[in-house]
């Protein structure tokens, strides 16, 4: 059965848990993806020199000589093959591990691989198996541990689920290592969400050339590269360039590329601000998108002077920094932004992540802010939440530039004429999701911000169109609040409700838009108290009466009924497009077109069926599809490679390995598949677990032994007391022990079989069966995501007539009536005791 990715970044994270402990993922990182790496060369080498061998017989050599001549480095030169020498080969590695000093045997491997690979030059000295971790290396037994586990798999192109499978995987891995390091993680990865909300923004092409000055681990371009893909053009062929200043984390990107399939990626080693790299005939390169998220903040230059009084830090290409001389250790922010204007072509856009300092901080800054408006380059402000990158909890933005284009003799705004002129303020800091540890942006806050740059539109609350004019007046001030101020309304309080109640009609018709789209009539809620209040209707006596009222109005029941059929109709009518998907990899047909086709298909379709119902609006509806689709991409790619028969294998191939490890958390039977297709195995699973738990009880309280602890010590007391009322005979007892020990038997003999069912169920799927099973697991997976924002919505209503109630429903009146009554039942408990 192929790899699925589940099961490769189960196999990565293992390896990872090899090393971790020795020292933290900042350090080992580099460990666990040379070994991904160098595993992934010796597989693929094998198996082109096994064509080779089989070639060189068919032509009439001996299987000796063709054994031979498989050795010639000319074999390997076709596109994607490395030259991988004896000394570097996994089989080898396996066979040499039990010697002493793994470390310089792995390291001998990898320089093997980067020395006789002009494209690897550079790329893997990074990374030294030998090098001390605090005052040692690592043990020769944790090396042999990270080798035997990575023989566990084989990692060529047939052996995965779909073709991209160890990009993705390596991805995974990256934003593990990221989570993991903590602060250090920002250095070298920006999350995903953010990432591709910028690529959307920009919209690269093929035919661009797209730059990352900081490129990290290099998830920008991967991210343009998969835009690309995924409208109908081949992102390997893309034009990618990026500089990356720690060796590390740069050797980690261009892995990163060659696992993705991408072997034309032009990534640099070096100070992007000091000693640019990408210079043809001696002038710095231009691109045509720019995508970045450079350091927050960091020092530039230094107040070393030479003799003749000017800076000793000297940048190279020092015309890219126009509006600022390098003078000290200043903030490098605008300095990375100047750079990246100045190698933007005519027309070209750029993307940035900066910190909010830059929109408002004086001196040096206010000048470079000034000239980027002026000059009209800026194009968009966009505030993003707080806490979402990795390494600062301080709210980000993301700016948007255009440059400029020749008119003649002069250069002119390069922006649309309508946008000319004008920036666009958004102001998004309130959309996202709070996670855990981390907050994230989802796919309709993404639509929300993308379509709002794309109709460069003013939203009331959350975007706003500023002319230059304006700008200059506010002396160049770009403090995203105010021009775009998001910040919630006050609660309103109305005096005379606080006092003798009453709902005031004003505020119910602030509420008017979300009643509406949900279908309430708030009339069927609240009654007419007189022209300016309502009152709760007589029977919602209680608070907690408001939920039950608000879940089972008729006019909530039939939007909530109607946006559900409309659902249903949608999916009858385009989810044979999803199906259709099957096996077209091994039809020959186009993946990427396909894919395209589908996503346009379903993004189009679905929002005309769903936002015509008024309930959810534009945003909520996209963001559906949009989450539907980053949830269920892997599963499409399966389905195009193997067919819906092999997205079941490899469900199925991902169940199993849970299973197996044995320090997994996942249950196999909460998976998807699982639910489906064995149901009645899960039923009686249930109610094994089920029966346990009773007996248990049962026999923790008739038998005082039997409970720990306090709740032990207190069933002994009773018993000693003589306290018969529950006392169980030793026969019941002992049946009830007897039964538990059943009921356990049957529940390993059914965990024991749980691979044994699964494996009949799957394989006596037929292609039909599969793809009727596929489709109604998606159906299930997209309703649930209808189903969730749906509730959302409703809980907002139900959260204003709380809020009502909780301000209106107790008036001061009733408060002191009540004060005055508590007081004279005092009074009369004071008499009765004659104290008074």
């Amino acid at each position: 059965m192929p790899l699925t990715l589940p099961q490769l970044e189960r196999h990565l994270f293992k390896a990872a848990d090899i090393l971790r402990g020795k020292m933290d993922a900042s350090e080992f990182k580099e460990y666990i993806f040379g070994m991904l790496f160098l595993k992934r060369c010796s597989d693929v080498f094998e198996q082109r020199r096994a064509e080779v061998i089989q070639l060189e017989i068919e032509s009439g050599k001996t299987p000796a000589e063709a054994e031979a001549s498989a050795e010639n480095k000319r074999w390997y030169k076709k596109d994607g093959y490395f030259w991988v020498p004896k000394e570097s080969r996994y089989s080898y590695l396996v066979n040499n591990s039990r010697q002493a000093n793994v470390g310089s045997l792995l390291s001998k491997a990898l320089a093997g691989i980067e020395g006789d690979n002009v494209s690897l030059y550079d790329v893997l000295e990074h990374i030294d198996f030998t090098r001390k971790i605090g005052q040692s290396k690592i043990p020769d037994i944790k090396l042999q541990q990270l080798i035997t586990h990575f023989s566990l798999h084989r990692l060529r192109n047939e052996d995965f689920e779909f073709p991209d499978l160890l990009g993705a995987a390596y991805e995974y891995l990256i934003g593990e290592f990221a989570d993991s390091a903590g602060k250090k993680g920002g250095e070298f990865y920006t999350p995903r969400s953010v990432v591709r909300m910028m690529v959307r923004l920009l919209k690269p092409e093929l035919k661009h050339d797209i730059y990352d000055p900081c490129c990290g681990s290099g998830g920008m371009l991967i991210a343009a590269k998969e835009y690309i893909d995924e409208h109908g053009e081949d992102g390997r062929k893309a034009n990618l360039f990026g500089q990356e200043f720690n060796g590390t984390v740069w050797s980690i990107a261009k892995m990163n590329m060659l696992l993705h399939g991408i072997s034309t990626a032009n990534l640099q080693n070096e100070d992007t601000l000091a000693e640019p790299q990408h210079v043809e005939g001696g002038e710095l390169m231009h691109f045509d998108r720019v995508l970045t998220n450079p350091p927050f903040s960091i020092a530039w230059g230094n107040t070393e002077v030479d003799a003749d009084g000017t800076p000793a830090w000297k940048p190279k290409f020092p015309e890219r920094f126009p509006y600022q001389v390098p003078l000290g250790a200043k903030k490098a922010d605008l300095m990375f932004l100047q750079h990246m204007v100045h190698v933007t072509r005519d027309g070209g856009m750029i993307a940035t992540v900066m910190p909010h300092g830059v929109l408002f901080r004086g001196g040096d800054e206010g000048d470079i802010r000034a000239a980027l408006v002026e000059q009209d380059l800026l194009e968009a402000v966009i505030g993003v939440a707080p806490n979402l990158f990795y390494g600062t909890g301080i709210p980000a933005c993301v700016l948007v530039l255009r440059q400029q284009v020749a008119n003649g003799a002069n250069r002119v705004s390069g922006k649309p004429a309508e946008r000319q002129g004008k920036v666009l303020f958004i102001n998004a800091d309130r959309e996202y999701f709070e996670g855990r540890a981390q907050n994230y942006l989802l796919p309709e806050h993404i639509e929300k911000i993308v379509n709002t740059f794309d109709e460069f539109r003013a939203i009331d609350g959350f975007s706003a169109i500023v002319d230059k004019a304006t700008l200059k007046a506010n002396g160049y001030n770009l403090n995203i609040r105010r021009y775009a101020d998001n910040a919630p309304p006050p609660e309103p309080h109305d005096v005379r409700a606080h006092l003798v109640g009453g709902i005031p009609k004003a505020e119910v018709a602030d509420k008017a838009k979300l009643f509406s789209a949900h279908g309430l009539n708030p009339l069927d809620l609240l009654v007419e108290r007189d022209a300016k209040y309502f009152d709760f209707a007589p029977a919602l006596a209680t608070r907690q009466s408001l939920k039950p009222a608000i879940e089972g109005n008729a006019g909530i029941n039939a939007k909530e009924a109607a946006i559900r059929a409309a659902f249903e109709q949608w999916w009858q009518a385009h989810s044979a497009r999803i199906t259709a998907l099957s096996g077209q990899m091994q039809q020959g047909e186009d993946k990427a077109s396909s894919l395209v086709a589908l996503r346009a298909d379903l993004l189009q379709s679905f929002s005309q069926s769903l936002e015509a119902i008024g309930l959810l609006d534009p945003f909520q509806v996209r963001g559906i599809v949009a989450g539907f689709w980053y949830q269920t991409k892997y599963e499409f790619l399966t389905l195009q490679a193997r067919g819906a028969k092999g997205v079941a294998d490899a469900w199925r191939t991902s169940i199993v390995t849970a299973l197996e490890d044995k320090a997994s958390k996942e249950s196999p039977l909460e998976h998807k598949l699982v639910k489906f297709l064995m149901s009645d195995f899960v039923e009686a699973i249930t109610e094994l677990e089920a029966k346990k738990a009773e007996l248990d009880s049962q026999i923790k309280a008739a038998s005082p032994k039997e409970a720990e602890g306090e709740e032990g010590e207190a069933a002994e007391v009773a018993a000693d007391e003589g306290d018969d009322e529950n006392a169980v005979d030793e026969a019941q007892l002992k049946a009830w022990k007897k039964e538990l020990a059943a009921v356990k038997k049957q529940l390993k003999a059914k965990h024991d079989s749980f691979k044994q069912h699964i494996d009949a169920a799957v394989d006596g799927l037929s292609p039909e069966a599969s793809a009727d099973l596929l489709l109604t697991i998606l159906h299930n997976d997209m309703k649930a995501i209808v189903e969730r924002y749906i509730a959302a919505q409703r809980k907002q209503i139900v959260a204003a007539f709380e809020t009502w109630w909780d301000k209106y429903r107790v008036t001061l009146t009733e408060i002191e009536g009540k004060r005055d009554e508590a007081a004279k039942a005092l009074q009369g408990f004071l008499k009765g005791l004659r104290y008074v």
